[in-house]
């Protein structure tokens, strides 16, 4: 008996064998993004590649399309997606000790200092530059510079492919109950705390949600307060998280979910932030561009028709959104190192990356991708183009440069104590002040134990 099996072309499942079929039809060279001369049938058999990235919209996208990859190499690939926390708690570990447990892994943002000046990657200039290894039309010039530049050691030799480029934007689910209450979409701080106070549990919603990853969701309302995390990355790393104006955004945010989020919201991962915008069961977020922008996805989202977006609100300060970068990397201990970068190269290659972003991906870190007319096209909805809110954002960002403080090697440990700090506030188990005065004492601590000079 003979098995059917599935997987996603633009966003519909199709039989395999009609894709493996259209693409031998358009010849050898251009299988999948595979050159002849470099990787060809079962050219990895017998190889097992274990990858991990932590669970996204690209993830998923991709993985029923690894079967493809295993096609045509032979290869096995086991595609390990926990959660955020959980995979850069596994990766950190992991790469600590260089072990070889895994083959290819994501380069987390918050992470990419210090992994790459560890000398825990391995540099990828090589692989690229051998036409053996990768095929000219691979193109990897046609990545954004912006994406690049943080996947760079100190030695300016490149460590990572960036698969996705995230700011955070604003956005609402029901704009029409916004502007039946007489409201205009919120720009400032101060506004969206009084129209998340306004609509709160009204047409069976909460007010305000966003993920519990305080140390990305809760920095741009620190910044827009005039606080920061550190006195002036990356030069001076003494913390600054008990100024008065950290204190104030604090309170501020942490009142922003306690009084408007939804019960429990100091629970809510990014999947469920997400869940609960796209549902209607809360009004307003603040997360990143990958989530919200499906909120426009008609086949997923119950808002479609009637969601709007914005940029970051401004505080007294200004408008601070975040930006941030992830992309493949292969470790030191990997007994693979060849073949990761072959399940690298196809995961980052036009053909895949256009594939996803036919199907909806939203963040992709190709210029080919960002100028496509399907990218732009999908990126309109309701009359917004948060596509260009996206190239907004990332431009502030290189402008103001205020996001220097998320790529120094030691910010992992600050992020935590943020996480720790905002929760211990939403929850009324400590006062503002006390806890990130708790958070600062924490941070001084944990730098002064990684050796920074402070």
């Amino acid at each position: 008996m003979t098995r059917t099996t599935y997987q996603f072309e633009n966003g519909v499942l199709v039989p395999r064998r009609k894709l493996l079929t259209s693409a031998l039809a358009a010849g050898a060279g251009a299988l999948l993004g595979f050159p002849a001369i470099a990787v060809g049938k079962n050219s990895l058999k017998g190889v097992t590649l274990n990858t991990s990235l932590y669970s996204s919209p690209y993830s998923k996208l991709i993985r029923p399309w690894i079967a493809d990859f295993e096609d045509a190499t032979g290869a096995k690939v086991n595609f390990d997606t926990p959660g955020f926390p959980v995979y850069n708690q596994r990766a950190d570990l992991e790469l600590s000790t260089k072990g070889s447990a895994f083959d290819a892994v994501n380069v987390t943002f918050i992470y990419s200092s210090r992994w790459i000046n560890s000398g825990w990657l391995t540099p990828l200039d090589e692989y690229i530059a051998d036409p053996n290894k990768t095929p000219a039309n691979y193109d990897a010039k046609d990545f954004l510079e912006g994406t690049l530049a943080p996947e760079r050691g100190t030695d300016g030799k490149l460590y990572g492919i960036p698969w996705q480029a995230e700011v955070t934007i604003a956005a609402a689910s029901r704009f029409d109950a916004l502007k039946q209450a007489g409201f205009a979409f919120p720009q400032t701080t101060q506004e969206l705390e009084q129209v998340s106070k306004a609509l709160n549990r009204k047409e069976g919603a909460a007010g305000f949600v966003t993920d519990n990853h305080y140390g990305w969701t809760f920095v741009p309302f620190l910044q827009a307060f005039g606080g920061d995390v550190f006195r002036k990355a990356p030069d001076d790393l003494f913390p600054t998280l008990d100024t008065p104006q950290a204190i104030a955004a604090a309170e501020y945010f942490a009142r922003l979910l306690r009084e408007s989020g939804p019960d429990g919201v100091v629970s809510y991962n990014p999947d469920q932030a997400l869940q609960s915008i796209k549902s209607g069961k809360s009004h307003l977020s603040v997360q990143g561009q990958i989530n919200l922008s499906q909120l426009a996805d008609k086949s997923s989202s119950k808002v479609a028709s009637t969601a709007a977006w914005g940029l970051v609100p401004k505080g007294p300060a200004g408008r601070f959104p975040g930006a941030a970068v992830h992309g493949w990397g292969i470790p030191v201990g990997s007994k693979n190192k060849d073949a990761a970068w072959q399940f690298i190269r196809w995961a980052t290659s036009k053909e895949i990356l256009q594939r996803a972003v036919a199907a909806g991906y939203g963040s992709p870190t190709r210029r080919s991708d960002i100028d496509s007319t399907v990218y732009r096209e999908r990126q309109r909805a309701n009359g917004y183009d948060i596509a260009s809110l996206t190239t907004e954002s990332i431009a502030l960002s290189a402008k103001q440069g205020h996001m220097k403080y998320r790529t120094v090697a030691v910010y992992p440990q600050v992020d935590q104590q943020l996480n720790k700090a905002i929760e211990l506030i939403v929850t009324n188990q400590k006062t503002p002040e006390q806890a990130m005065k708790q958070a600062q004492a924490a941070s001084i601590a944990e730098l002064r134990r990684a050796g920074v000079s402070i």
